[in-house]
């Protein structure tokens, strides 16, 4: 047998015999737990040194080296198996570090304390959030505002001037006869002479005068007591106003002789419809009529100034002198 294979007790501790006989390995954490430790510990002590051969015994070249390598095998095989056997650990609460976890030190523990803050926004500092901008608060068109009719009745004063009850239009009935009407220049043009029933004839006898100083056909007018009338029950004016959203005021200039009038006044939308009466049996009586509304552009207020009743079978009648909107 050649020398190599025979084990020399007072070799020194290099070659194979030292390879043995070399310090184990620095010891090093594990995550393999007390158990495991053991087992493995098991297995590498079972790799030992062959035992001295006598001299002159023989020996095959590798088969310590076999022996050792199945050992070593065996060991990790008996790791394998218990580890593979070993339970689960349970859950942790939420963001918790579970065993044999170690956290990196010098960084914070961002996934635990994340919350959901949107997309990144460019260049803020840190610890610095993102500030939420205020949502527009969505505004509601305003609601239209009812429609509104009130209806009174006063005595007409001595004079009026129709250029200053009648800032935004004013009309004037009979100046040249039954046919003649002045409007307004430059008015609105919202007073409509809708007409009626019954034969307009001129009158020169009313009781009060009407001034103007921005009439359309007629530029200037001092005083007058022209107007119109109709006879007979039932005949009469019809008048409309436009309306525009907005509160308005009417005022009707009217009268009668020896009868009764009636005024029936409503707005187009819809509504209840405001009468008023007046009469005289004896002689004539005028009156001033204030009619404040609101309807909807589109809508207009509607005036009727018809003759209820006569006191008289020459002719019984109502008249009209002057509408003024303001």
């Amino acid at each position: 047998m050649a020398e190599e294979d025979v084990p020399r007790t007072d070799a020194m501790p290099s070659g194979r015999g030292a390879a043995h006989r070399a310090a184990p390995p620095a010891r090093h954490r594990s995550t393999v737990g007390a158990a495991g430790r053991k087992v493995l510990r098991r297995g590498l002590t079972s790799i030992r040194p062959p035992r001295r051969m006598a001299a002159g015994s023989a020996v095959r070249p590798g088969h310590r080296w076999t022996v050792a390598g199945l050992a070593l095998l065996t060991g990790l095989a008996a790791l394998v198996g218990y580890v593979g056997t070993r339970p689960d650990p349970e859950p942790g609460p939420p963001g918790a570090i579970t065993e044999g976890a170690v956290r990196p030190s010098g960084y914070p523990a961002v996934e635990a304390n994340r919350t959901d803050t949107g997309p990144a926004v460019p260049g803020l500092r840190p610890r610095q959030r993102p500030t939420a901008s205020p949502s527009p608060s969505a505004t509601r068109p305003a609601a239209p505002a009812p429609p509104v009719l009130t209806v009174s009745q006063a005595e007409i004063p001595a004079e009026v001037d129709l250029t200053a009850v009648g800032p935004r239009d004013w009309v004037h009935w009979g100046l040249r006869g039954a046919g003649s009407t002045v409007r307004k220049q430059s008015g609105s043009g919202e007073i409509v002479d809708a007409g009626g029933t019954g034969a307009r004839g001129g009158w020169d006898g009313n009781q009060e005068l009407f001034g103007w100083r921005d009439g359309d056909s007629v530029r200037t007018v001092d005083a007058t007591a022209n107007g119109v009338y109709t006879c007979g029950i039932g005949n009469g004016f019809k008048l409309a106003v436009a309306g525009s959203g907005e509160l308005r005021t009417v005022r009707l200039y009217a009268g009668l002789w020896m009868a009764r009038g009636r005024l029936d006044a409503r707005l187009s939308v819809g509504g209840p419809t405001t009468t008023l009466r007046m009469e005289d049996p004896h002689t004539s009586r005028s009156a001033e009529f204030t009619l404040r509304f609101r309807a909807p552009k589109g809508a207009q207020l509607l005036i009727t100034w018809t003759t209820e009743a006569v006191f008289s079978y020459d002719c019984g009648n109502v008249g009209l002198q002057a509408v003024a909107l303001r």
